[in-house]
């Protein structure tokens, strides 16, 4: 059976093995409390995000740095079980993989979060980087990701359209040149000071010239296209065990359904969904569905008139580190 064009989509930033933990309370000095769950799993904005656009059907790769370590191996064959290409990553001799140890406690509905940082290096000078960055049609990048692949961008004989997961602030930083900036209004309201929404999207606009979707926690997400006028989608309801990563599995099914050619509005509506249902799992991505899950959800839906949201804004909410 035929179906939307699948172009190759690759994702440049930071991956993760997480250790999360849930229990009733944290434990005091020198005390052991036993955990209801425990769970041990990939993360990382642009790792996660290329996971969710796999496991919805596309080709992916993924460019990103890992120790030479037990960890690192870990990470890159969780990718490459779920069909994302991995040919480019970066192994760094004598560092060790970025990770990470969330503790969520029930008592308080909070979380306490260490984290090993990821190896430094250079993700885009090798020629295998370069040849997944020319041959695709969109380029997905987070914090970690968004300078290499920025800078290399220039060298390329064809040019990607750009996606930037502006969830997190970057010394010198600027939209400028990308085809779609993904911020948290949180973020916005970081860079260009408080007001208005509308307004909001409005300058992040023109300073990148391209689509901007601002993701506003349990209202949704904003969108504002070229020439358009900003407006508001709402989530969806799900039963959450955790948003860990949801904002970082959004990303990820946004640029899925865009590259499949879909309305901006139909795509931000199916990206809220995936999202959605990835939080129905403690750690951010065994709930992401696959593209008949999401089908099948997005059925059901339709045959009801429930208006609901997605609580992005849970104390649980974490989009990786």
């Amino acid at each position: 059976m035929g179906g939307p064009e699948r172009p190759l989509l690759t994702f440049v930033g930071a991956a993760t093995l997480d250790a999360l933990a849930v229990v009733e309370r944290y434990p005091r000095p020198d005390e052991r409390v036993v955990a209801s769950d425990l769970k041990f799993a990939g993360g990382g904005p642009a790792a996660t995000a290329a996971v969710t656009a796999a496991r919805l059907g596309h080709d992916v790769a993924f460019i990103g740095a890992v120790g030479a370590d037990s960890t690192g191996e870990a990470i890159v064959s969780g990718l490459t079980d779920e069909g994302v290409r991995t040919e480019a990553m970066v192994r760094v001799e004598g560092a060790e993989s970025g990770a990470s140890l969330v503790v969520i406690t029930r008592e308080t509905a909070s979380r306490a979060i260490t984290n090993r940082p990821l190896p430094r290096t250079d993700l885009t000078s090798s020629r295998a980087a370069r040849d997944l960055l020319a041959a695709s049609a969109w380029i997905h990048t987070d914090h970690i990701g968004w300078r290499p692949t920025m800078q290399t961008l220039g060298a390329l004989e064809h040019r990607p359209s750009v996606s930037y997961d502006g969830g997190h602030l970057v010394d010198g930083f600027t939209a400028h040149g990308l085809d779609l900036y993904v911020p948290t209004v949180e973020a916005l309201e970081r860079r260009f000071g408080n007001g208005r929404v509308e307004e909001l999207l409005e300058r992040a606009a023109r300073e990148s010239g391209g689509v901007v979707v601002a993701t506003a926690g349990s209202e949704g997400a904003w969108m504002l296209e070229p020439g358009g006028e900003a407006s508001r989608i709402p989530g969806v309801e799900v039963d959450v065990q955790s948003t860990l990563g949801a904002g970082d599995v959004f990303h990820g099914a946004l640029l899925a359904q865009i590259a499949e050619g879909r309305p901006l509005r139909e795509a931000v509506a199916r990206a809220n969904a995936v999202a959605a249902l990835s939080t129905t799992a403690l750690d951010g991505r065994t709930g992401i569905p696959d593209r008949t899950a999401l089908d099948a959800f997005l059925a059901g839906r339709s045959r009801t008139t429930q208006t609901s949201t997605i609580p992005t804004t849970s104390p649980f909410l974490e989009e990786s580190l």
